[in-house]
């Protein structure tokens, strides 16, 4: 307790403090929160904020129950995310990073719960801009744009957390203990990482880890993954600086990339054969997208902003997995639905099969209100054809950004409409209905 006090005292010191730092010339600020270490600006040190609350109405699925109470519907207000970096340059080729947080509180959560460290990286430059090598709790990860994205520049009220793949399953919130490289060659742009997974004995939330003919993450110690994700930037250039990517550019860039990745990790997933004995199965997943982000008028700073993508899903036969995001139930009376849809506002996520996802905005005219802002509506889809469905999963989401001050100040209104589905007698998943939910949440970021 005492070290974890001493953690977060040592942050909100550092960012208290940061006008202590007025005595020294104004000429090492610029940036915002971006303090200059030498003269020459190589060495620096930066801090960002980012804060999003949630107001929200679900309709919960069948069954479900908080604290043995029976809620076919729910209304409640929390704190998604909150998270500080702390990142900079020590010399000109020593990069440190740092991410601490709060992720999901709701009146159910437990109290105090304890903000943590997402991210601490130490990298190394070896060719400038070309080649830098890295290691520790890093989101450096493969696959795809999304399986690391800026959360605070989303065009969309969330990321598509289904590209998280292994989420807080064999991860910490998609961050892993890795060795990595990453770099640009010409207008590729590329990251690659070795990984040691987490035990999934030590995951926070509950695995079904029974053996049986639907595989489940293996509770053996895990072998290494290796990842990869690379992408060819056609018009304007992106940061890789950090691993996070960004969402839309507010009609500040024209951006155009396409891409392809892999996740691969041996002996990953466990089942029963046919026969009866245990069975092992590697996770092979794979996928390919592109991402346009396109000022229509620099002037105007109107833009278009689409993503989509295609990705395949081996975790070995019959796996599937749902989720529910900052889900405020605790449980559900109902074990024919729990055990494919979940509670809450939870559904099928994630699966082995096949899945296709977009998402697509128009940014209007960067002063369609005066000095009071201006709008983004969005809209995405995301189709899974999971092998244990007897439908595909199809979800949607409609909604809309009221930028204030582009991503530092905004305020989105989403509505999203998923499917439940229960198991019948014979182990098949049949879609049953569908369910609602509405997410107000207002975002201050710097």
């Amino acid at each position: 307790m005492k070290s974890k006090c001493s953690i977060i005292s040592f942050v909100l010191c550092f960012v208290i403090g940061f006008p202590a730092f007025a005595q020294i010339p104004a000429t090492r600020f610029k940036d915002g929160l971006k303090l200059y270490l030498s003269k020459d600006s190589v060495s620096w040190l930066k801090t960002t904020l980012v804060l999003q609350n949630w107001i929200r109405y679900t309709e919960n699925n069948p069954g479900t129950t908080i604290n043995n109470y029976n809620q076919t519907e729910t209304f409640d207000i929390g704190i998604r995310r909150m998270r500080m970096q702390l990142f900079g340059n020590v010399t000109d080729r020593v990069f440190v990073y740092t991410q601490f947080g709060l992720n999901n509180f709701t009146g159910n959560s437990t109290r105090k719960q304890g903000a943590f460290f997402h991210d601490l990286v130490t990298e190394y430059s070896f060719i400038p801009g070309h080649l830098s090598l890295g290691t520790g709790l890093a989101g450096w990860s493969g696959l795809s744009r999304y399986a690391s994205p800026s959360v605070g520049t989303t065009m969309m009220y969330d990321a598509p957390l289904f590209e998280q793949t292994t989420n807080d399953v064999t991860d910490q919130f998609l961050r892993k203990l890795s060795i990595y490289a990453k770099g640009k060659v010409s207008r590729l742009d590329y990251r690659m990482a070795i990984s040691k997974p987490m035990n999934i004995q030590t995951a926070q939330q509950g695995l079904d880890t029974l053996l049986s003919t639907d595989a489940t993450f293996a509770p053996d110690p895990p072998k290494l993954q290796c990842q990869g994700y690379f992408n060819w930037q056609f018009m304007d250039q992106e940061s890789n600086q950090i691993p996070y990517t960004q969402g839309t550019y507010l009609g500040k860039k024209r951006v155009f990339n396409i891409g392809a990745g892999f996740i691969y990790q041996p002996e990953a997933m466990r089942y029963l054969g046919r026969d009866g004995l245990k069975r092992y199965a590697d996770m092979k997943l794979l996928a390919v997208d592109a991402y346009l982000d396109y000022a229509l008028s620099k002037e105007r700073q109107n833009a278009i902003s689409v993503y989509a993508g295609f990705f395949n899903f081996d975790f070995g036969p019959g796996y599937l997995r749902n989720l529910g995001v900052m889900n405020d139930a605790t449980g559900s009376n109902n074990a024919a639905v729990k055990k494919i849809s979940g509670f809450g506002n939870a559904f099928p996520m994630y699966g082995t099969g096949n899945i296709i996802y977009a998402q697509a905005g128009y940014l209007f005219k960067h002063n369609l209100f005066g000095r009071y802002g201006t709008l983004m509506p969005n809209a995405d889809v995301m189709l899974g054809s999971y092998d244990r469905l007897s439908v595909p999963m199809l979800l949607f989401d409609v909604g809309v950004n009221y930028f204030m001050n582009g991503h530092n100040s905004k305020v989105s209104f989403n509505y999203q409409n998923r499917p439940v589905y229960m198991q019948d007698l014979l182990s098949k998943a049949n879609e049953t209905g569908r369910k609602g939910m509405f997410v107000l949440q207002y975002q201050i970021s710097f």
